[in-house]
């Protein structure tokens, strides 16, 4: 992010916390057959939460984690921080160029009926935006002010929006004015459509983040225990909070950020405990260290095999063939999304020894 007299402090709990993530998010998004997953790693239908889930909410978390490490130092030591925001700016819009790109392929390659302008890489630069913009210019009461604002605007917003029901609600009724039948899921029947990384929803993305930077300046600043008792507080929050609100990552409610925040929390404060104070390896730090390599790469493997038409023969041949009649059908989708991950996992250990680092 720019160079500066401050060394930003690295964690190695937060790279394999980051790079276990990403791993998560691979098992989860390369099964075998869609039509055969386990529950844990398929997510809600609507309300609720699985642990499939909870990828997302604690990758934006890290996020925030990183640029409490990363970007606020540099600031206190003295970087200008017009330039510092610059920065952030343009990475920022590179993370969201690459979402587009990404989407192009897979426009181009799948013979899509429809450009999606909406993505999982699109929400991290806003987010990265938002959030680094926040750490720049607003001292930590400020904040957690700007984060309680978040939380209880956002849930305001969608009660006096009325229904919270998939295609009713507030934010897919906006995102469907704005993107109409370029959204993730639509509806040419009643021309209304939804996104799970639409415009709107994305407040509650950013007060994940938020909560992030929070949870990040306290590991900076060696003030663990906090880590702790907000994670379980979190827990408490989300859990009273989802009578009123439900849990839903698909408009990533106020009672869903508090609760996937609680156990990010948690997670950090686990990954700090035994890796950096107790020296256990750091698994998963290949995949942190080189995350946007191995998100981007996989996709454009799974846009690949897919256009060549692959996909189906290689799952078909080197898994559920042979394990299917022994195991049944749920198993091979599984081994498959866990070859998946190994063999990105194998990619980018080979990077990070020969110190080959993708960043944008």
């Amino acid at each position: 992010m720019g160079g500066g007299p401050a060394t930003p402090p690295r964690f190695a709990s937060v790279d394999a916390l980051r790079g276990s993530t990403v791993a998560a998010m691979l098992l989860v998004n390369t099964p075998g057959d869609w039509g055969h997953v386990y529950a844990p790693l398929l997510h809600a239908s609507w309300h609720g939460c699985t642990p499939a889930d909870l990828v997302f909410p604690f990758f934006l978390f890290i996020v925030g984690v990183s640029i409490a490490l990363g970007v606020v130092p540099r600031a206190e030591a003295g970087v200008d921080r017009g330039v510092l925001g610059r920065a952030v700016l343009v990475r920022s819009l590179r993370i969201v160029g690459l979402g587009l790109l990404l989407h192009l392929l897979a426009w181009w390659w799948l013979d899509q009926a429809y450009f999606r302008p909406w993505g999982v890489l699109q929400r991290i630069g806003l987010c990265f935006l938002g959030a680094g913009t926040v750490a720049l210019w607003l001292k930590p009461r400020a904040q957690w002010l700007l984060l309680t604002v978040l939380l209880l605007g956002w849930w305001a917003l969608l009660a006096l929006g009325g229904s919270l029901d998939p295609w009713d609600n507030l934010a897919s009724r906006i995102d469907d004015a704005l993107a109409g039948p370029w959204l993730y899921q639509h509806d040419p029947a009643s021309g209304r459509g939804h996104d799970p990384e639409g415009l709107p929803s994305t407040l509650g993305a950013l007060a994940t983040t938020l909560l992030g930077l929070r949870a990040g300046d306290w590991l900076r600043r060696g003030a663990t225990p906090r880590l702790w008792w907000s994670g379980f507080a979190l827990l408490l929050v989300g859990l009273a909070w989802s009578l009123l609100l439900p849990w839903n990552k698909n408009l990533w409610t106020s009672s869903c950020v508090a609760w996937t925040g609680g156990w990010a929390m948690l997670a950090l404060a686990i990954a700090h405990a035994l890796v950096d104070r107790r020296g256990w390896p750091a698994l998963g730090r290949s995949l942190g260290v080189n995350a946007i390599a191995a998100y981007a790469g996989s996709a454009v493997m799974v846009y690949a095999l897919a256009a060549l038409g692959w996909w189906g023969p290689l799952y078909e041949v080197a898994f559920a063939g042979w394990m299917t009649p022994r195991f049944g059908p749920y198993l091979p989708s599984l081994a498959f999304a866990l070859a998946f991950v190994a063999l990105w996992w194998r990619v980018v250990r080979w990077m990070d020894r020969r110190r080959l680092y993708i960043r944008i």
